[in-house]
């Protein structure tokens, strides 16, 4: 139990609230698709549900312990960090890469039995998301990149059930990139010093804090206008609009949080507002579908 509890919080698996919503949204939306051209499965929709559900969480566990094998020397150095389960000694390295290795196989194994186009795109998928841990030592853009990775959850979750791409999964996946890449923003103003000392690279790093601030509310206001946009070209109805104005709203808070002078509350902009936004977002907008199929 204390191993598991160990890896568990090797990839802080309670930031999985941020893109599992969005997954959820895709999968409900891949459903009613199928149901309304009467092809869908209820005698097969748990199962598909169950592997999509192991996908996200061994694509995750897989990217989030990689990027914490790959920055362990960064990590011992970093008085915030330097107490995390590699640089502390509480999971070996090696251990720790066999982890990825475990999760990227099961999640290509989930992929064999959801669909073959998923199966095939599994490698890219993976690509992306462990690609991301060494975009932080060339260019400051690595917090787009771990947008990117995040989007593909509603993609992804809907390809597993309907087989074929659609522009509304993919308009809320553009509201994924640009609403992570905000809040990561954010949460790198806290080491903007340290990244600037060992020649990391991020947003903070290169424009300063104030600046790097404001390219985080022009992405959050372009999640804001997917997010309407994904509510037109859908057709929702009430429960979507009080979703999106929750959601918009917290995206609003977050900023009223953070300041150039004032990060002593970093941890309740990107923790709490944008995990609140992403459940309670999640839920009124599967409503919604369920409601009005």
């Amino acid at each position: 139990m204390k191993t598991l509890r160990k890896y568990l919080q090797l990839v802080t698996f309670s930031h999985t609230i941020f893109a599992l919503p969005f997954a959820i949204i895709g999968f409900t939306l891949g459903w009613a698709a199928k149901q309304n051209t009467g092809s869908g499965s209820e005698k097969n929709i748990g199962i598909l549900f169950l592997l999509v559900l192991g996908c996200m969480i061994t694509a995750r566990s897989a990217a989030m312990a990689f990027n914490r094998y790959l920055d362990r020397f960064f990590d011992a150095q970093n008085p915030r960090t330097a107490l995390r389960e590699i640089p502390a000694g509480l999971i070996a390295p090696s251990s720790a890469l066999r982890f990825v290795l475990f999760n990227c196989a099961f999640f290509v194994l989930f992929t064999y039995f959801i669909n073959p186009l998923c199966c095939w795109l599994s490698p890219v998928a993976l690509g992306v998301i462990l690609f991301y841990s060494y975009t932080k030592r060339f260019t400051p853009l690595c917090h787009l990149v771990l947008g990117v990775g995040l989007s593909l959850a509603p993609i992804g979750a809907y390809l597993a059930v309907v087989g074929a791409f659609a522009w509304l999964p993919i308009l809320f996946s553009f509201a994924v990139v640009a609403w992570v890449g905000g809040f990561d923003i954010i949460y790198a103003l806290q080491d903007e010093a340290f990244d600037k000392q060992h020649n990391l690279h991020s947003i903070p790093v290169w424009l300063g804090k104030a600046r790097a601030l404001q390219v985080s509310r022009g992405l959050h206001l372009i999640s804001a206008i997917c997010i309407f946009c994904a509510g037109w070209l859908g057709g929702f109805h009430v429960w979507y609009l009080l979703a999106s104005l929750v959601f918009v709203g917290m995206l609003i808070y977050q900023h009223t949080l953070v300041s150039p002078t004032d990060l002593s509350r970093v941890n309740r902009a990107f923790m709490t507002s944008n995990g609140i936004a992403s459940i309670i977002f999640g839920v009124l907008v599967v409503t919604d579908i369920l409601w009005n199929r």
